[in-house]
């Protein structure tokens, strides 16, 4: 088991995504109502999510991300930051939760993989030649 681990309690490293979320609680009765914001980091068990809003360890919450499946997850912290808003930390309980955003950043880490593994002359080589046009 890894020292972060041990330290954090999490079992993966979460990606510092900002992703457009609704945050509301489960129960539809609930004074916190339904709060558009968005995500300072996250992975497929849980993210860290900014409210204007207090929670409550344990209160059961709802996610959905724009043009995505809601989520349910208990909040398991709820930070007081500088600027009025909370830092909360939300574990998903029904399923992981692939982030079309997650999806796009390991592409791109693949894709950066395979291009280090490449002599620098090949990708140079395949780079668009650039036409300058002086003015006229």
């Amino acid at each position: 088991m890894s020292l972060d681990h041990m330290l954090s309690g999490r079992l993966e490293r979460r990606l510092p995504i900002i992703v457009i979320v609704r945050l509301a609680q489960v129960d539809c009765a609930s004074a916190h109502g339904e709060e558009r914001t968005f995500t300072d980091n996250i992975s497929a068990h849980g993210a860290r999510i900014f409210s204007k809003q207090p929670w409550q360890t344990g209160d059961n919450v709802k996610v959905t991300a724009l043009n995505e499946e809601t989520t349910c997850g208990n909040v398991v912290y709820c930070q007081r930051l500088a600027d009025e808003r909370f830092g909360v930390g939300v574990k998903f309980q029904d399923r992981i939760v692939m982030w079309s955003a997650m999806r796009k950043y390991d592409g791109m880490q693949i894709n950066l993989q395979l291009d280090q593994s490449l002599p620098k002359e090949s990708i140079i080589g395949t780079l668009p030649k650039r036409t300058i046009k002086s003015p006229a």
